[in-house]
């Protein structure tokens, strides 16, 4: 039996990081780059964890253990432009022993904040050194939840 740790709505708790968007993460069309949306996913799910008091480079040193994406579901609504300010949010659907399930989206902030993309993220914990799937630390998954 495999035990999961549900943090669902009304419980889910809702992080948001603010993002620029740049030159560099334009294409030739003046529009963000599709694949630039999962460096913002990225960003946000780092503070998220810094924010919860996990910083993953120490982690690593002191468990031998890192998450690693193992799936993403994004989907594509609107495009961002040059300049425009960005609210990235970051919020936990689900941990298990050896993986957690993040669901992210981008905001254009407007007046009434615009969906632009969101995503389902899976991310498992795996041994740094071989790469094999592990348990997630206890401390680590209380922290999240």
């Amino acid at each position: 039996m495999r035990a999961r740790i549900s943090t669902r709505a009304p419980f889910a708790e809702t992080f948001t990081w603010p993002v620029r968007v740049y030159w560099e993460d334009t294409d030739a069309g003046g529009i963000v780059y599709y694949a630039n949306y999962l460096k913002f996913f990225e960003r946000s799910r780092t503070e998220w964890l810094r924010a919860k008091g996990i910083d993953q480079h120490a982690l690593r040193e002191a468990t031998g253990g890192m998450f690693v994406v193992s799936q993403a579901d994004v989907r594509y609504q609107k495009s961002a432009r040059l300049d425009d300010a960005l609210l990235v949010t970051t919020s936990l659907r689900e941990a298990g022993r050896a993986s957690m399930t993040i669901h992210q989206q981008a905001f254009l902030t407007a007046s009434t904040p615009v969906l632009l993309c969101e995503a389902t993220v899976r991310a498992g914990w795996v041994n740094a050194s071989t790469l094999k799937p592990d348990r997630i630390p206890t401390q680590i998954l209380h922290a999240l939840t």
